[in-house]
Parts: structure tokens; sequence; C-alpha cells
């Protein structure tokens, strides 16, 4: 079990009722079963979870998997945290108790009422329903097995006019994941996907954010390109989802959301067109510095997918960063961000000589030799030996003798 506390102090001793019988930790949330015995819920769930039907401890048979939260406990643990602050201990915070099946499934009948009943209820229950799915996902998952998505869909698609029911249940319903029936069904509906693509116009960044998330949940959740290509063909889209990739404020979830998206349309060739002429290429180069690990990976795949255009490949050759930024990228973030720059800089010097010599002195060429040996994908490599050969009529004429790179390399003149 992974440990839930700061280490602490070699003097400090963890009483023993305060320890979990399962994974000797400091309980955070202790919960007492049917035989009597207390354990952490996170160790105690994951026991069950893997398939145990008895009392780790006793080894009596759980008839009953009722947990019962054992508060006097918790407030002990908690104040003995608190005595030992001086030694490095920090105070376990008081756990979020998990939804009660019963009152989930009171609210999700509360949001069935029909749609001439009075609108409070409905968003009291959207509201309370929201809270409790941002609580934990344990409770998402809960809300998922009463079929959340399947009540939800049909408020946000019912009205034509944008009010607070529509947008409430837009932001609890993409917290859900969408069957492939239920994401075909969205995406071969081009008037449900006018709707929901219009909402990337709205003046509040979250709601954009959130209609967002619902696209690349339709467009990922759509085995089909056929399908993929109607999403892209919807007017406004891609426009739409630079506009949230170029928001002024660096927002990171809509950074995650707008490429995520993005990546998942180009995916289908007739897209990629349609991205590069909305100004994705200006807005991925200008964000790739912002992303998160897994973003620029999923940016530098998107950019090698919309640089095998030749509109793409013209964008990004204009773009003065481009270039410097996919060499430099180069073995510095993971291997398969190394793989898509090699591929987007192949692309791009096949296309363009003068893009060869930006390349060349960005320093291309040492970074390609050193990823020729380094542990890096193999399809890595073969892009990276491709566009050396590429390149050597654009090498300084003593760059490869005076190299010690090259001296050292599996790669021969040629």
């Amino acid at each position: 079990m992974p440990a839930r506390v700061a280490p602490l102090d070699t003097g400090v001793q963890i009483p023993y009722h305060f320890r979990c019988p399962i994974s000797l930790e400091l309980m955070c949330d202790p919960v007492t079963v049917a035989t009597g015995q207390t354990y952490d819920r996170a160790s105690i769930e994951s026991w069950v979870a893997t398939g145990n039907t008895t009392c780790p401890v006793t080894r009596v048979p759980l008839n009953d998997f009722s947990l019962i939260p054992n508060h006097n406990l918790r407030r002990l643990i908690q104040e003995w945290c608190v005595a030992n602050k001086s030694h490095g201990v920090e105070r376990i915070p008081t756990p979020k108790q998990p939804a009660d099946p019963a009152h989930v499934r009171a609210l999700l009948d509360q949001l069935s009422l029909s749609s001439s009943a009075p609108a409070e209820p409905r968003l009291a229950a959207l509201r309370r329903l929201r809270a409790l799915a941002r609580d934990s996902d344990k409770n998402r998952s809960l809300m998922c097995s009463q079929g959340a998505q399947a009540t939800l869909l049909p408020i946000f698609l019912a009205h034509t006019n944008v009010n607070e029911l529509v947008l409430e249940s837009l932001a609890l319903l993409v917290m859900f994941p969408l069957s492939q029936p239920e994401c075909s069904s969205l995406a071969a509906q081009s008037d449900r996907l006018t709707f929901i693509v219009s909402l990337l116009e709205h003046p509040s960044i979250e709601v954009r954010v959130n209609a967002a998330t619902l696209i690349e949940c339709i467009v990922s959740g759509s085995r089909t390109p056929e399908l993929r290509l109607l999403v892209g063909e919807t007017e406004g889209i891609f426009e739409g989802l630079v506009r949230i990739l170029n928001h002024p404020l660096t927002y990171p979830k809509a950074l995650k959301v707008g490429v995520k998206a993005l990546f998942s349309l180009c995916l289908v060739k007739p897209n990629r067109g349609k991205a590069v002429a909305a100004g994705a290429a200006s807005a991925l180069v200008d964000r790739l510095a912002d992303f998160e690990k897994c973003d620029v990976e999923r940016g530098l795949a998107t950019i090698e997918l919309l640089c095998r255009v030749p509109s793409g490949c013209a964008a990004f050759g204009a773009h003065a960063l481009t270039v410097p930024l996919l060499v430099k990228i180069i073995l510095k973030v993971s291997d398969r961000a190394t793989e898509y720059a090699a591929g987007a800089l192949l692309s791009l010097c096949s296309a363009s000589e003068h893009l060869q010599r930006d390349a060349v002195s960005a320093g291309v060429v040492t970074q390609l030799l050193l990823l020729v040996q380094s542990d890096c994908t193999e399809r890595a490599k073969r892009k990276a030996q491709v566009l050396l050969k590429l390149l050597r009529d654009a090498w300084p004429h003593d760059s490869i003798t005076n190299s010690d790179d090259f001296g050292c390399s599996d790669v021969v003149p040629f």
C-alpha cells in the first residue's frame, strides 16, 4: 500500500491501535467491519475488491460488507498527529464519506421529473450530484452504475436555448465516460453536434472547456473514421478548439482538453486541413511549452499528423519557432515525444530545403546522432536515420570530420 503520511521522525512510535492491520500504516479513514475489527478504508476496500470474503484479522467470513466509520478513533489519531507535529507528523484530513446509494438514486429520480416540472428542484439535485462526483472516484462509479449518463443526456439535449439546467447537466455529464453507442449516436446527429459546438462560443471558459471535453469524448468513443469525419464537418468546431488553446491565461485544463480533442479529430486525414485552416499550427507551437508531459506528447503527435498534409507543412514551416522547438525537444521529454518530433522534422525538411538549413543551424545533426545511439524506439531511430540522409547536403563542410558525436555513432558517412 502506498504511504499516505509524511515520513516520521525515527523517535516517534505510532501507537499500535492507530495502525491498519493490513497496511501497518497510520490510518487516515478508520472503518469497522461486521466482526468489530477496524481497518483503514482504502486497505479493506482493496482487500474485498481482490476477492477476499473474510476478515483479515479474525478470518471469520464477512456476510455483511458494510463499513462503519470509526469517528472516535479518527479523532484520537488526529489529536495524536497534532501533538506530534514537531516531529514531522502531519494531521490527517477529515475524510468525506462515500455517497449513499439510496440518496444518489433519489437525486437521479428527481432529475427524471417531467421537463414541465419546476427547474429549481432539478437544479438542486444536479448541484448536489456534482458535489458528490467531485468528492471521489468511488462516488462517480456509483453514479455510473445507477445510469447517470442515461439520465443526464436527455436533460442536456432537451433544450435548444442555453439555460442553467443545460449548463449544470453538461458540467456533471463530462465527469462520466459515455458508452460507444451513445457516442456514435451523438456523432451521427448533426443538430446535436451543432448545439454542442455552439457552446464553444460561450462567454465562460468553464462552459467552453466542458463542451470541448464532451466533443473529445464523442470523437474518442466513435470508433469509425466516418463518424469522426462527421464530427469534424460540424461548422466552427476547429475554430472553437483553437480558441480554447489560445486562451490568454494559461489554463491547464483547457490546454489538456483542447489538445486531446484536436488530436482525436486529426487522426482522420480529411480533418487535418480544416484544423490547419483554423490556425491549429500556430496554437500548438505557441502553447507547447505550457503543456504537461503527456499533453506535450499528444501535441507533438498532432503536429506530426498535420505536417503530413501540404497546408500543415506550410503553416508550421512559416512559424519561426517550429523547427528550433522540435529540435530542442528531441531526447528531452520522453521516447514518444522524441519520435513525434523527429517525424514532424522529417516531414518539414522533406518539403523545404530552407527548413533543412534551419534544422541544421538549430543543432539537429548532433541531436539525431545522439538519438540513433540512444535507447529510444526503433521507429524514432529509423526516422532519425532517414532525416540524417536527407540533411546530408545541408551540413556545413566540416561538420562531419570535426564531429566527435559522429565519430562514435553507428551511422556511417554516405
